[in-house]
């Protein structure tokens, strides 16, 4: 089999190296003027860490907002962990970066989605498959529809 280049992953890669930099200066100076980010995460990743209780209320996935409150940001270069206030109860969260679905930042109309990628050894392609598509297509994000007009 022949090598390929990996755009997808190199980009989702990427994009997710641009949030740990965003989360690593609100860390050290807090959150600029208006903005505050909206994050989605899949709660079943091995390496999420969040209460039973937000687990069973949130089994597939959960949206934070990172906004007015938040406490104890630690940014890491896996994922980040943070405390959060669930209806006056703090809670302490564990994200990894492979872990996020979407990160947005209505204030400035910014978003990034993230496709699910085939893992290694997951659905990966024989020499015998005739389909010409590459077996992991990359994905393509643009960024107009979150551009203030």
């Amino acid at each position: 089999m022949s090598r390929t280049i990996e755009y997808g992953n190199l980009m989702h890669r990427a994009m997710r190296g641009l949030i740990q930099e965003v989360l690593e200066d609100v860390q050290e100076n807090g959150l600029p003027g208006a903005h505050h980010f909206f994050i989605t995460f899949d709660t079943n990743h091995p390496d999420a860490a969040l209460a039973d209780w937000l687990k069973q209320r949130y089994p597939n996935e959960m949206t934070v907002v990172m906004q007015h409150w938040y406490d104890n940001l630690e940014v890491g270069d896996e994922g980040f962990g943070i405390t959060l206030n669930f209806g006056d109860a703090p809670e302490n969260l564990y994200v990894p970066y492979d872990a996020i679905q979407t990160f947005v930042d209505p204030s400035v109309e910014f978003g990034l989605r993230f496709e699910t990628q085939p893992k290694d050894g997951e659905d990966e392609d024989s020499d015998e498959d005739e389909d010409d598509t590459p077996p992991h297509s990359g994905d393509i994000v643009s960024l107009d529809s979150f551009r203030k007009h």
